[in-house]
């Protein structure tokens, strides 16, 4: 379907829908809405709606549905892959959740919490902590980005090894329909088998099927003993044989796990201020363990111990550094946290969120990072992410000598390199940050057949139109 002119009339109706807070119309106050966060994008918009109630959202896309009028859902407009923003022709209206950022309801006995979806994560992490207990979902977005965008694109983050994406912390959705119509699936029930699992669609559709207006979200309790550490790891192998230490020693005790090299340490103590490293001396691989149980007496920093001195035995760590309290325990996440700002500070960089089965993670790494560095000399692989769940960040950084625009325009050669050893370790192009614009176009042949069909039915059946969210996720 061709990109259409806004129908005329159509600001007048949504002011009267929306009222004055709810529609901007200035170039100044839009315009924030209209890039990403890489600057990956830059769209175009008449206008940005924003609803204060799920009604006032079903009535939104109710007149967009009317008028034929294409519509881009927009939480915290934190997407890695253009997921959130607009495209050039200034024909599709954003809509942003921003202004729905309540917690409906939280209860301790079931352990959940009802939030809409324009609340940020942090907030979200806040309202569970008052309360005695823990939203464990935690990314280093979250202070921007938003319970409807999380969901939406099945964000996985630091603390998926132990509690899984997005998608495993949801009971129940709240969902606007691309026909105006709402969908109550706010359940928080831990068992309900009454037909297909309608929540499970919207959770990964990237906004492309419905929209998320509120969640029923799983709750856990809060950490009572808490171990963090930060290690120089011999080699890749290394990283991975400590994680099946810890693993083996209390699998329910690892919280996080997470490898970097030492190329991104480098980047982060380089540009952010505040950040060190807390070894004495450097080195080519890194792993931050953070441990947590919810028994005060679960003794995790002599299990840390333990298991270090076993694994330095071994050669497999050279050096280690345990943190004596919550500030220090902040400034080591702070080093994995501030790796994707670093090296935006450093220069062009080009993003592969890829996965493989936890075994093959350091096969991975030493391939792909040798290949990237023979497709472009000079450039510096940044591998970093989550070793334990196989899902690692395969970025790389262009070469100090070479002009930003021409290494940007290399990306795909650059992901299609890094996908072509992915594929051979059976493994996904995109992990955690969805598809987006970015990836529509290597969808075909990751997902093509049977399963691209699936997909296509799917949203034929439920958005004939074709007004949410368009050229995102399916090519």
């Amino acid at each position: 379907m061709p990109d259409l002119p806004v129908p005329a009339g159509l600001l007048d109706r949504l002011s009267a829908i929306l009222g004055p807070r709810g529609l901007l119309t200035e170039p100044a106050d839009i315009a924030p809405h209209l890039a990403d966060w890489r600057a990956l994008y830059q769209g175009a918009s008449p206008a940005v709606a924003r609803p204060a109630s799920t009604e006032e959202v079903a009535a939104v896309v109710k007149l967009c549905a009317e008028t034929g009028t294409r519509l881009v859902p927009q939480g915290g407009n934190t997407s890695m892959v253009g997921g959130a923003v607009p495209d050039e022709s200034g024909s599709h209206l954003v809509l942003s959740l921003t202004r729905m950022n309540r917690v409906r309801d939280l209860d301790v006995a079931d352990m959940t919490m009802t939030a809409e979806a324009g609340l940020v994560l942090k907030a979200a992490q806040d309202a569970a902590a008052a309360a005695g207990c823990l939203f464990p979902l935690s990314l280093g977005a979250e202070g921007t980005a938003t319970i409807g965008g999380v969901l939406s694109t099945n964000a996985g983050g630091n603390t998926t090894v132990r509690y899984g994406n997005a998608r495993e912390l949801m009971l129940g959705l709240e969902v606007v329909l691309p026909n105006g119509s709402i969908w109550n699936g706010l359940r928080r029930l831990r068992k309900d088998n009454t037909g297909y699992a309608l929540r499970h669609l919207f959770v990964g559709a990237e906004g492309t099927l419905g929209i998320v207006t509120a969640a029923v979200l799983r709750l856990f309790p809060r950490p009572r003993d808490t171990a963090v550490a930060f290690c120089a790891v011999a080699d890749e192998e290394a990283a991975l044989a400590l994680f099946r230490r810890f693993r083996e020693r209390d699998e329910t005790a690892v919280r996080a796990f997470e490898y970097m090299s030492g190329t991104g340490v480098d980047f982060a103590v380089k540009h952010i201020e505040g950040v060190s490293l807390p070894l004495e001396s450097r080195a080519d691989h890194y792993v931050l363990v953070d441990l947590a149980s919810s028994r005060p007496d679960a003794g995790l920093r002599e299990m840390a111990e333990a298991v270090l001195f076993e694994a330095m035995g071994a050669h497999e760590v050279t050096d280690a550094a345990i943190a004596a309290n919550e500030a220090q325990a902040q400034k080591i996440w702070r080093i994995r946290e501030e790796h994707p700002e670093a090296q935006k500070r450093e220069g062009a960089s080009v993003k592969n969120d890829v996965s493989v089965p936890v075994s093959k993670v350091p096969e991975m790494i030493r391939r792909c990072s040798a290949a990237l560095a023979a497709l472009i000399p000079g450039s510096r692989p940044v591998p970093f992410g989550h070793i334990g769940d196989g899902n690692i960040h395969m970025n790389l950084e262009q070469p100090e000598s070479m002009d930003p625009e021409a290494f940007l325009a290399r990306s795909h050669d650059i992901m299609d390199c890094v996908n072509a050893i992915v594929r051979d370790l059976d493994g996904s192009f995109s992990a955690e940050h969805g598809i987006g614009r970015l990836k529509t176009d290597m969808m075909e042949e990751w997902r093509g057949g049977a399963e691209l069909a699936a997909m296509r039915a799917i949203k034929a059946a439920l958005d004939p139109k074709g007004i949410m969210n368009p050229g995102k996720v399916l090519p």
